[in-house]
């Protein structure tokens, strides 16, 4: 039987990138399945332990406080005092470090009765590639040197004061004997010569938020520590922070991931933006190869350590380019860095790149020629799919059938329509030329409407695709809430397709459905065919409240919010596609992410649709428009970063603006959404 990916939901997850801890809620890491310490995508702890006087403790509890942090609480029955109440317990609290954990381990007693006893923590290493993990296979732990274990350029050494150190043929134990209570110290330290990426040295802003919906604070409290967990940077350039995609699968850079998460969080950080520019230029592509993608002017998709083997049977160099989108949204994220401040030196130094990109946009991402971006796997073991929504199964018509090759999306159409348009208005405003760009934009909005809107049972709208017969691929999904606000659309287009994503068939009432209930491929368990991916629907609240109907972002914002209590405030990758009708909670997809970038950047999202916000920094103007009444009651923000100043706004549970400060030489401007 093949090996199965391991499930990631019912585990305690704790990380500063590039490391990441995973371990049963009891506390324990069990060899097998994901559990254990990863680094730079090695597995560098696969097991630890804990046992008193050769019991595990019985688990009762366990809380995540922070994004580094986690906490166990077990009993220890056998060592305590007879009757009904525990009196004996003990306390694990777990911290991760980029190079590291350590944990406090803490033998409590309450009836003052002193116990000797043996606590042992019982440790090993495997050295597995993450891309093995994820495939299901297992490994035999590595054999150790004392307290160290070493394997292909990476170590891994424990610390254990006290304690008495016991080889056990791989794996090594900690053995403590003492009176209870007491407190006990263990910790790892790792390193990976050969590891690309070192933990950021910047945390994102922490303006104050309260709002009357305490939840919608709690999401992003836990979302901006999240965030912080995950950025990452290069060896040779530590001050370009990106955001790492997700825990523990995609804990590295990837393109489009790390553009959105990026652009998503830029109310916050304009440095996170310039550190994933940056970065991703780096990378741009320059030449012609089928290997890896590659194409002149091309953003590169993700970077590994080692190739990457997926269960559907690709292999991924360590460098890949399979991406139809990132190159477009690399552009998007420049204009909109620009607009949110990121210094007009700064912006210049990244026109090359721009330049470079837009060539590729307007030239070889039409392979054929007729006029729209379409992607095919050269290689023969890359990705099947190129957009975001890479499984293999992903794009299908309105009955199930699967697309055929070359693939044209609606969304890339679109994104490559706003980067177009947005870098010319860019290029213009910086005195720079942009000859022909606006013609382009105009062509593909005249392709696009005479050729992807189709007619089903569903109603009128962009078909998800094109497929290699330059067929609609009719099915209705959430792809085409992504063309909102890109300029592609008219308004009665965009009003159509705003009505359109708040049907119960694509909003589950805890957020947008990949794929809508009435098409013949929808499976509430589908990575990418029914199932909700919280970054998403923030894409698409976003896209409603730049066109305009800033009460349909609020109400699918509402739904987003009504989800995180369910996931401990800490928004997966992606959860099933059951709704509200079905079930009166969220049910988890189980082998997704979490943290993943783009769905904490959510939560960014959710604030800016709350408050209707937008911001021009090179005009000095400020956007409020707050939907009516509030969703989250009464909201006040304070120390909102903005061009070198903050603003602090309030507003009433009515939705009024009930107090603003802007930086100086701002203006404001207010508009009420017409729908």
């Amino acid at each position: 039987m093949a090996d199965l990916q391991p499930l990631l939901h019912d585990l305690a997850i704790a990380l500063h990138a590039p490391t990441v801890v995973l371990s049963g809620r009891d506390g324990q890491i069990r060899g097998g399945g994901t559990q254990g310490l990863l680094h730079g995508d090695l597995r560098l702890l696969s097991e630890a332990v804990v046992t008193v006087d050769g019991d595990e403790p019985e688990a009762i509890g366990s809380d995540e406080p922070g994004a580094d942090h986690a906490r166990f609480t077990g009993l220890l029955r056998r060592l305590g005092s007879p009757g009904p109440d525990p009196t004996v317990w003990l306390r694990r609290d777990r911290r991760v470090t980029a190079s590291g954990m350590s944990e406090e381990l803490e033998l409590v007693s309450t009836d003052g009765v002193s116990r000797r006893c043996v606590v042992e923590v019982v440790l090993a290493a495997d050295f597995a590639p993450i891309d093995e993990i994820k495939s299901g296979g297992r490994r035999p732990p590595v054999a150790p040197d004392g307290t160290r274990w070493a394997a292909d350029s990476a170590t891994s050494e424990v610390t254990a004061e006290g304690a008495e150190v016991v080889a056990d043929g791989p794996r090594v134990r900690l053995r403590w004997t003492l009176e209870a209570p007491a407190t006990l110290r263990w910790s790892l330290r790792v390193s990976d010569e050969r590891a690309l990426f070192v933990p950021a040295g910047t945390r994102l802003p922490r303006p104050e938020v309260h709002a009357d919906d305490r939840r919608f604070t709690a999401l992003l409290d836990r979302a901006l520590d999240d965030l912080d967990g995950l950025l990452l940077a290069e060896r040779d350039h530590p001050g370009d922070a990106f955001a790492g995609a997700g825990a523990p699968w995609f804990l590295t850079l990837f393109g489009r991931d790390s553009l959105w998460a990026a652009r998503l969080a830029l109310p916050l950080s304009v440095d996170v933006a310039r550190g994933t520019l940056r970065t991703l230029a780096r990378a741009q592509g320059t030449r012609h190869d089928p290997a890896t993608g590659e194409a002149p002017g091309k953003i590169l998709h993700e970077r590994r350590r080692d190739v990457f083997e997926t269960i559907g049977g690709a292999s991924l160099p360590t460098e890949y380019y399979g991406t139809v989108d990132a190159t477009a949204l690399w552009v998007c994220l420049l204009h909109d860095a620009w607009r949110w401040g990121l210094p007009e030196d700064e912006v210049r130094d990244l026109l090359p790149t721009l330049r470079f990109a837009l060539s590729w946009i307007t030239g070889a991402a039409d392979p054929d020629g007729d006029g729209f971006a379409e992607y095919r796997d050269e290689s023969g073991h890359g990705l099947a799919n190129q957009g975001w929504k890479d499984s293999g199964d992903a794009v299908r018509f309105h009955d199930g059938e699967q697309a055929k090759p070359p693939i044209a999306l609606a969304e890339v159409q679109a994104y490559q329509h706003e980067a177009v348009v947005r870098a010319a208005a860019l290029l213009t405003a910086l005195g720079e030329a942009s000859d022909g760009l606006s013609e382009w934009a105009s062509a593909l909005r005249t392709r696009f409407r005479d050729r992807f809107w189709v007619s089903t049972s569903d109603g009128h709208y962009p078909a998800l695709a094109l497929d290699g017969d330059k067929q609609p691929v009719d099915a209705l999904t959430s792809n085409i809430g992504h063309l909102l606000g890109t300029g592609l659309l008219s308004d009665p287009e965009s009003s159509a397709i705003g009505g359109l994503l708040l049907d119960p068939a694509l909003a589950s009432g805890f957020g947008l459905r990949t794929m809508s209930t009435a098409s013949g491929g929808y499976s509430p368990l589908s990575y990418h065919c029914g199932s909700v991916w919280p970054h998403d629907t923030a894409v698409v609240i976003r896209g409603l409240q730049r066109s305009g109907q800033g009460s349909r972002a609020a109400s699918l914002a509402t739904q987003l919010l009504s989800t995180a209590p369910a996931f401990d405030y800490r928004l997966p990758e992606l959860f099933s596609g059951y709704g509200v009708a079905e079930t009166s909670s969220p049910l988890p997809y189980p082998a997704s992410c979490r943290p993943q970038a783009w769905s904490a950047a959510a939560a960014v999202s959710l604030l800016m649709a709350f408050l209707g916000l937008d911001v021009d920094v090179p005009a000095r103007t400020v956007t409020l428009d707050p939907p009516r009444p509030s969703p989250v009651g009464a909201l006040r923000v304070q120390g909102l970063p903005l061009a070198g100043s903050t603003l602090d706004v309030a507003i009433d549970a009515a939705g009024e603006v009930t107090a603003l400060r802007l930086p100086p030489g701002f203006s404001v401007l207010s508009e009420q959404s017409d729908e």
